[in-house]
């Protein structure tokens, strides 16, 4: 990997494969390209990783990678809170819709850790391999054509202009990606009835294990993080002027009546900056590639809150890719249709996850959000799974592991 600056020229950087965007997608694949030898430089355009309310959850089929690569030990030593079983208020009846310790994962739960904290254990670990190189603090601004293809990416840093030459550029870079704009790649919008208000507070002597929270008009999301309730209120889309109309203390109020537990250290939420909006998208490219490039994770498909499996799919598309490319980049630049197969591979688990979703938002999300309803009663699915306790075996997996999990079949180049 080398890097020059000529007097009047810009400075390059010349390497393998230039990844866009170092979250859970970009660094995963990073770490794993450079683990198996190829000269990889990962773009993240914030000087750290630190952003509240992200994405936090890691499911087992993380973990399993994580224990595949000989790393789950040290990970596992990262502060972090575990859940097995995922319960949930329909009104006030109280069911249990899955239970992981009945999926038989080598790691039956999901840890509950700061994305920041599972993207520097994944930097400081990459540090092993000559070949991987962080660039922090450096924004990708346009792609680098050459006979109708992508062969590297513009970028730009504390320095200025910096042009990376690439055998082949990986979008990872999020649903609003920079790169899948540059390339002209078409989104298909799928559409989500909600969005979501994140906020945290602390936690005093109580606990419980409720996860979801619905009554008539309302919806919420508690995650007990130890020492502190991160929490999200689902409202319907474009809603949050409304909301914010209605007032602090009415929000506050709408708070404590579905989550008692939170009432004593409500007044945590101060002003409405503690409260952050995450607008919800469901949608996914009608194509993932052009040749030279390639686009995974959320800039490939945008997903729902619901399950928490963001994340998750994002690691597994970069194991895919992985294992199909990084043979085809030891040895050139692969084809647009070996780059097709990564899409091939994941596209089936992505489709299926997503049409979950939606199924949970116009049977779950939307009822619970329909102004003025009818009091809340459990759906018949979700009573059958709570009374068959080896169902909650199987909706845990489909979460926790998912349609199709990946498995590290790259191999290790010393």
């Amino acid at each position: 990997m080398t890097e020059t600056e000529q007097h009047g020229a810009p400075r390059t950087l010349d390497v393998q494969c230039c990844i866009v965007g170092g979250g859970p997608a970009g660094m995963m694949l990073g770490y794993l390209l450079a683990r198996a030898g190829i000269e990889t430089a990962v773009l993240e355009k914030h000087a750290d990783f630190f952003r509240d309310f992200r994405g936090d959850t890691v499911h087992p089929s993380t973990l399993q990678v994580m224990d595949e690569l000989g790393l789950i030990d040290d990970f596992l030593k990262l502060p972090h809170d575990k859940l097995q079983k995922l319960e949930g208020y329909f009104g006030t009846t109280k069911l249990r819709l899955a239970d992981i310790s009945r999926t038989g994962a080598k790691h039956p739960f999901i840890a509950f850790m700061p994305q920041w904290d599972f993207l520097n254990f994944l930097r400081d670990k990459g540090q092993r391999y000559p070949k991987l190189k962080v660039l922090m603090s450096t924004e990708a601004t346009d792609l680098i054509w050459a006979n109708r293809g992508v062969c590297g990416v513009e970028a730009r840093d504390g320095d200025g202009p910096l042009a990376i030459n690439a055998r082949l550029v990986v979008a990872c870079d999020g649903r609003h990606s920079t790169v899948r704009a540059c390339a002209g790649l078409d989104v298909e919008e799928i559409g989500a009835p909600m969005d979501v208000l994140w906020f945290r507070v602390g936690k005093g002597t109580e606990t419980e294990s409720v996860l979801a929270r619905i009554e008539a008009g309302q919806m919420m999301i508690t995650l007990d993080r130890g020492d502190y309730w991160q929490c999200a209120y689902v409202i319907a889309k474009g809603q949050y002027d409304a909301v914010k109309a209605r007032g602090l203390d009415a929000f506050r109020a709408n708070i404590c009546h579905l989550a008692p537990i939170l009432k004593s250290t409500i007044a945590d939420i101060k002003s409405w900056d503690d409260v952050k909006l995450l607008t919800v998208a469901i949608n996914r490219l009608k194509r993932w590639t052009r040749p030279g490039l390639l686009c995974i994770g959320d800039a490939a498909h945008a997903m729902s809150p619901v399950g928490g499996v963001g994340v998750n799919l994002a690691v597994q598309d970069a194991v895919a890719a992985a294992n199909l490319l990084a043979e085809k980049l030891r040895n050139g630049t692969p084809s647009e249709a070996e780059l097709g197969a990564v899409r091939k591979r994941r596209e089936f688990p992505m489709r299926v996850t997503q049409a979950m979703q939606v199924m949970v938002q116009n049977n779950v999300v939307t009822m619970a959000l329909k102004p003025g309803g009818a009091p809340i009663k459990p759906p018949l699915f979700a009573r059958i799974i709570n009374a068959v306790p080896w169902l909650q075996g199987w909706t845990a997996r489909f979460l926790a592991i998912g349609v199709r999990p990946e498995h590290v079949h790259s191999r290790e180049v010393e």
